[in-house]
């Protein structure tokens, strides 16, 4: 359907686990499990390229271990980094680079940085860059949604999302 319209870009598939305590992803989720991700993930994003789309994997670093809606409010993960390479970052390891472009979630990781993933140079440039090696395209998730709105107004928010590493951020 996008296709049809002259559209080339889909900011899918959902590479955040299901764990059942994040409402706002939830069924939007393929799995729980890691590996049932990265399969169903791969074959949804082969799927858009037979359409002639690209696939924008979301939401970087996972966004399915907290209850908190990032539409509107912050929610943060307090989990370290161990546990979230242990769980979360696999689909994206595995898949990042397959992945023309991916999505940072506004999901504060408090025991590794005080800036939300789609705010801070950490998870942008030494995570995903750095020690994953992706190449893509990074999206911000929308700035106007909640969870945001602890970067200050829409400028600041974009400047903020821009400097960490950012290439591009959706109002």
């Amino acid at each position: 359907e996008l296709a049809a319209y002259g559209i080339d870009l889909c900011f899918a598939p959902v590479l955040d686990r299901d764990t059942g305590q994040s409402q706002v992803i939830g069924d939007r989720a393929f799995s729980s499990d890691t590996g049932a991700i990265v399969a169903l993930a791969r074959a949804f994003s082969r799927g858009l390229a037979a359409a002639g789309l690209a696939a924008t994997g979301k939401h970087f670093p996972g966004h399915g271990t907290v209850a908190a809606d990032s539409h509107h409010e912050l929610p943060v993960d307090r989990r370290g980094f161990d546990q979230s390479v242990a769980t979360d970052l696999v689909p994206f390891a595995e898949l990042g680079n397959e992945m023309p472009s991916l999505m940072l979630a506004h999901v504060r990781y408090s025991a590794v940085d005080p800036a939300p993933a789609s705010l801070s140079r950490h998870w942008i440039q030494d995570v995903l860059r750095a020690r994953m090696g992706y190449d893509g395209a990074l999206f911000c998730d929308d700035l106007s949604m909640g969870g945001a709105a602890v970067a200050g107004g829409p400028l600041e928010r974009a400047r903020l999302a821009l400097d960490a590493g950012c290439d591009m951020v959706l109002v």
